[in-house]
C-alpha cells in the first residue's frame, strides 16, 4: 500500500503537471496537424487520423500501454510501475477530455489572427516537440514515465541485453515514424516528426541535467603551486591537485583540476599564462555543477 505522505503528493502533482504540459503540445500543435513524432503517442496519432478520428487518441494510447505495464512489471520495480501507471492514466485522460476545448481555442485562435489558418507544421513540430519535452521531463524528474516505448525497450532489452536502451528506443521510436510516414503518405510529415523528436529528446535532457553549464579546466604545469594559490586568490575558486607522471620525461607532475564559470575562463588562461606560457590546458564541457560557488546542493526530506 502507498503511504501518501507530503513527498509523495508533490510527486504526484509534479506527474500530474507534466502530463497536462505533454496535452497542451499534443492537442494544440502535434495531433491536429498529423505530427507523431514516435512512441505511443506517436502511434496513437497515425492510428487516431487513419479511423477519421472515431477513436480517441488517449484511448488508444491507454490500449497500447496497458500490456506494456503488465509486462515490464518485474523488470521495473512496483513503485516506479504505480507511478507510471499514474501518468500513463492520467495523460490519456487529460487528452481526451480537453480534446474538444482546445479545437475552440484553435478556432478562436484562427479568427483573431487569419494568418493561422494556414498550418505551419514546422512551426509546430518545434513548439511542440519542446513543450513536449519539458513536460516529460518534470515526469521523469519523478521517477515515472507515461508508458510508451521506453517500457517497451526495458522489456526487449531484459529479453536481448545485446543492445543498449538508447538503441531500442531509437529503433521503436524510428518504426513509429516510418509508419506514420506510410500511412500518411507524406515524407515531409515524417520529417517534421522526425525533428519534433529530436527537439523533444533535447529538451528532455537539458530539463534533467541542468542549464548551469561550466568548464572543467585541467592545468599541467612545472609552476601548478604558484598557478594554484592565484586561483584560489583571485578566482576564488577550489583548486584540487591529482599526482601525474609525464610519460615522456618520466617527472612527476601536479595536474591542477579547477571547475570555473564560462566567463571565468579568460582570466585562468592569463594566469596560467604569466607562470608558465608552456603550460598544458584541457577544457571539458560539465553540464551542472552542484556545491559552493555553483548551485547549491540541496537534499529533500
Amino acid at each position: 500500500m502507498i503511504r501518501l505522505n507530503k513527498g509523495t503528493w508533490r510527486t504526484y502533482l509534479f506527474i500530474l503537471l507534466g502530463c497536462l504540459i505533454v496535452t497542451i503540445a499534443m492537442n494544440l500543435f502535434l495531433i491536429p496537424f498529423k505530427i507523431a513524432p514516435g512512441g505511443v503517442s506517436g502511434l496513437s496519432t497515425v492510428i487516431h487520423h487513419l479511423m477519421d478520428g472515431k477513436v480517441p487518441v488517449g484511448l488508444l494510447m491507454f490500449a497500447f500501454n496497458l500490456p506494456l505495464f503488465l509486462s515490464g512489471y518485474k523488470s521495473r520495480g512496483r513503485s516506479f510501475l504505480i507511478r507510471s501507471l499514474f501518468g500513463a492514466v492520467a495523460l490519456s485522460s487529460l487528452i481526451d477530455i480537453t480534446s474538444p476545448y482546445f479545437k475552440y481555442f484553435t478556432e478562436f485562435i484562427t479568427e483573431f489572427d487569419t494568418s493561422m489558418a494556414i498550418p505551419d507544421l514546422l512551426l509546430n513540430s518545434i513548439v511542440g516537440g519542446f513543450i513536449m519535452g519539458i513536460g516529460l521531463g518534470i515526469i521523469l524528474k519523478e521517477n515515472a514515465t507515461t508508458g510508451g516505448t521506453d517500457l517497451a525497450a526495458a522489456i526487449l532489452k531484459k529479453l536481448y541485453p545485446r543492445f543498449s536502451m538508447g538503441q531500442y528506443l531509437l529503433f521503436l521510436d524510428g518504426l513509429v515514424i516510418l509508419f506514420a510516414t506510410i500511412a500518411f503518405r507524406s515524407v515531409k510529415l515524417g520529417l517534421y516528426a522526425a525533428f519534433s523528436l529530436y527537439i523533444s529528446t533535447i529538451t528532455i535532457d537539458a530539463y534533467l541535467e541542468g542549464l548551469n553549464f561550466a568548464k572543467g579546466l585541467l592545468i599541467i604545469s612545472d609552476h601548478s603551486d604558484q598557478i594554484a594559490q592565484r586561483l584560489l586568490h583571485d578566482v576564488d575558486r577550489g583548486v584540487t591537485g591529482l599526482k601525474g607522471m609525464g610519460m615522456y620525461s618520466g617527472k612527476d607532475k601536479l595536474v591542477l583540476l579547477c571547475v570555473v564559470k564560462r566567463e571565468e575562463i579568460g582570466t585562468v588562461r592569463q594566469i596560467v599564462k604569466e607562470y608558465d606560457p608552456n603550460a598544458f590546458i584541457l577544457l571539458i564541457d560539465v553540464r551542472e555543477v552542484l556545491g559552493e560557488g555553483f548551485q547549491p546542493l540541496t537534499t529533500e526530506e
